[in-house]
């Protein structure tokens, strides 16, 4: 029992580290208030529109318009905010020697690498909560409705960016610089965001004889197999043409987050794999 729960506790140590450290970092600290401030910015903008128009159209423009900044808002930098701090825990330590301290102690390397992984999602989910609770207090007060959709949506972007955090992660367990694991991670969400195009594109060079294309054809089909498709994702579209408290239409919310949790568990393993044969 004691072992069971030094087990967890150690993990959960290393992660409130994590977060604290985190939360310290200036280039996070400026993402997240740059988004709030944008949030902010769009529902000044929308009143002040508002006050403007008085025609019912002219008024649900100006209200897809500020939804249309928020829901961008918060996917731009939330996910600036995922892969930076994903890419970053590890190799900070490696070159700051930090590791090698924690690692001296009674701290495992699967302890050491699950209790980082946590602080990064500590991370992730309170800045996510913290532009999605601004965006629906600013939604709640405008259309006096409860913003359900948006909560699902937000659920929804948490997944996507847990998939996106997972594989960043596990580059940068090779990587001393965050560099190389940042421009991994951005690669992945945006060939993640267009895996329908790159379904398309491998589509349509079947039928080419060109060796070239048959070439790219061969590239694209692989990385819509390999890449995880971010785009089911999305509420974008409904929480911009749908009423704030209809229930999301066309998505298995269920079906999704398990998708998300399995993607992620395979990150995490390949992060372990990796980690494990790292020198330190």
């Amino acid at each position: 029992m004691t072992s069971a729960m030094e087990f967890v506790l150690r993990p959960w140590s290393i992660a409130v580290y994590t977060w604290r450290e985190g939360i310290r970092k200036k280039t996070l600290v400026g993402f997240l208030i740059l988004s709030l401030l944008v949030i902010f910015g769009s529902s000044f903008l929308g009143t002040f529109l508002d006050a403007t128009y008085t025609g019912d159209a002219d008024v649900d423009m100006d209200l897809k318009l500020v939804k249309d900044i928020c829901v961008t808002t918060i996917s731009i930098f939330g996910i600036l905010i995922t892969i930076f701090i994903s890419a970053s825990v590890v190799p900070n330590e490696v070159e700051n020697k930090v590791i090698y301290t924690v690692l001296s102690k009674p701290v495992s390397r699967l302890q050491y690498l699950f209790g980082k992984f946590m602080g990064v999602q500590l991370i992730v989910i309170i800045n996510l909560l913290l532009m999605g609770g601004l965006f629906f207090i600013a939604l709640y007060l405008r259309q006096n409705v409860l913003p359900t959709l948006l909560l699902w949506s937000i659920l929804l972007t948490y997944f996507e960016f847990l998939i996106v955090s997972s594989f960043t992660f596990a580059i940068s367990c090779t990587s001393t610089s965050p560099v190389l694991p940042t421009i991994s991670g951005l690669f992945v969400y945006l060939t993640g965001n267009l895996t329908e195009y790159l379904n398309d594109v491998s589509q349509r060079s079947q039928q080419s004889g060109e060796i070239i294309d048959n070439i790219i054809g061969y590239i694209a089909q692989g990385l819509y197999i390999t890449l995880p498709n971010l785009q089911n994702f999305s509420l974008k579209t409904q929480i911009l043409n749908s009423q704030p408290n209809d229930p999301p239409t066309d998505v298995l919310i269920t079906q999704l987050m398990i998708y998300g949790v399995v993607n992620a568990a395979v990150g995490f393993a390949l992060a372990f794999w990796i980690f494990r044969r790292k020198e330190l």
